[in-house]
């Protein structure tokens, strides 16, 4: 599945990036160190953390997206940085745990 199939299905908000990209798996975490290490590449990564580092570790790991859960919308200045580094940024209004669950339904 694509990033793009992704929002089809979910309803999710697509804020940038290549809805292109293939998905092989999800990941979700908040701890950055711990995702650094340990998230599997090309996954669709699921935090709440919106800061520049994770844009940076989003683009280390070359995930398919970052998906934003519980509504937590980047500022300006996070999406530009997206942008250069061209990760993609997704937002979904549901925690963490449905955000998971609708994934893990969809086969990621």
């Amino acid at each position: 599945m694509n990033v793009g199939q992704l929002i089809e299905k979910t309803g999710w908000t697509l804020v940038c990036g290549d809805v292109d990209k293939e998905i092989r798996g999800g990941w979700c975490g908040d701890l950055l160190s711990r995702v650094m290490g340990s998230g599997p590449l090309g996954s669709a990564w699921v935090t709440v953390q919106a800061h520049r580092n994770v844009i940076a570790v989003a683009s280390l790991r070359e995930f398919a997206c970052v998906i934003f859960a519980e509504g937590v919308k980047p500022d300006e200045a996070l999406v530009n940085l997206a942008k250069q580094e061209h990760v993609t940024l997704i937002v979904s209004p549901l925690s963490i745990y449905e955000t998971a669950k609708a994934m893990a339904a969809l086969g990621i």
